[in-house]
């Protein structure tokens, strides 16, 4: 008897605790459930890059495994209007958990609407036999008509992030054409240079790439961009060593490995006699907007090609690549 008695008034004291873990457990499905869809804007998403950044984004590369997203597919080639019905049609049937809606169109104002994120892939690329200056001036028209509709029709706190060439002088444009969108938000993609710097040190010192970090780059993404080791690390078993203690080669240092970093992008062109490296530059905006988004771990920078305040000396009112953390969905200079 005095066994049931004991037994029952555990019970008692048990049950509510267990009756609030049940409650806080369905509470906390429920809200996962029911999170908001982001919406992300892909311009030129019937392109190379386009075709490899979207199902990445709907499996929650880009922005996490329990964030739901509506896709907004824009581009204006020609035959537009059938290339991005074909992939909408695959992202459908694709079956994708996180992926809650998309629309595939050639209206710029409509592929526009209410977007928290704007991923700008499309933009004019210069042909042979074509002046650097006649591509600019072109790709003026298209980013003026871009930023035109994102300032009018975006979320107030839309983040921008400029892929195409020359990604820095197409941010300025559609930071200019966009006053309504924080100069803070509009950035363009330095961090595919970032991580194939990565990998070269990593190659060089016979360690993942996922062990180094840190490396600089300083500039923009174009041929003349410099990738800065001296303050990087890599993790070993005994704890972190700079990798300018155990890359002693200054040589290689300063020919070959800012070689390989600077002109990677054409040496894949060459061998896949292809424009973009669709994969590696879509795997980069994923890792760019996931830290801009959560944040960079302590001690850890990324770098991005942000609005220059004057920092390190860098004129300002130009896109430059710096070192930033980022933090609540915001980024700071380091």
């Amino acid at each position: 008897m005095e066994y049931l008695e004991l037994l029952l008034k555990g019970l008692f004291v048990l049950f509510p605790f267990a009756f609030c873990w049940m409650l806080i457990t369905y509470k906390w499905s429920f809200w996962k459930i029911e999170k908001e869809p982001i919406k992300v804007l892909v311009t030129g998403a019937a392109g190379k890059i386009g075709y490899a950044i979207l199902p990445m984004i709907a499996r929650g590369v880009m922005l996490g495994p329990d964030q739901p997203v509506t896709l907004h597919l824009f581009d204006n080639i020609k035959q537009a209007d059938e290339a991005l019905n074909g992939i909408k049609m695959e992202l459908i049937d694709a079956a994708f958990p996180l992926l809650k809606g998309v629309i595939a169109t050639t209206d710029i104002v409509e592929a526009s609407k209410d977007v928290n994120i704007a991923l700008m892939l499309g933009g004019l690329l210069q042909k042979e036999g074509m002046e650097r200056m006649d591509m600019m001036s072109k790709n003026v028209s298209i980013y003026m008509a871009q930023a035109l509709a994102l300032g009018k029709h975006a979320a107030v706190d839309c983040k921008v992030l400029v892929f195409a060439k020359p990604s820095n002088t197409n941010a300025l444009i559609l930071k200019e054409f966009a006053p309504s969108i924080p100069e803070k938000n509009i950035t363009c993609l330095t961090r595919l240079d970032y991580n194939r710097a990565l990998n070269q040190i990593g190659k060089r010192l016979k360690v993942h790439a996922s062990d180094v970090k840190n490396i600089i780059i300083w500039g923009n993404h174009s041929s003349t961009h410099y990738p800065d080791v001296n303050h990087a690390t890599f993790t070993t078993k005994n704890g972190e060593r700079l990798v300018r203690e155990h890359v002693t080669d200054n040589h290689w240092l300063k020919t070959e490995f800012i070689t390989n970093v600077q002109q990677r992008g054409s040496a894949w062109n060459r061998s896949q006699k292809a424009k973009n490296s669709a994969l590696s530059c879509a795997s980069a905006a994923c890792d760019r907007i996931h830290d801009w988004v959560h944040g960079t771990p302590k001690g850890k920078w990324v770098f991005m090609g942000v609005y220059s305040d004057g920092s390190y000396g860098i004129p300002n009112d130009i896109i430059y690549s710096f070192l930033v953390k980022c933090e609540k969905g915001k980024w700071s200079i380091v």
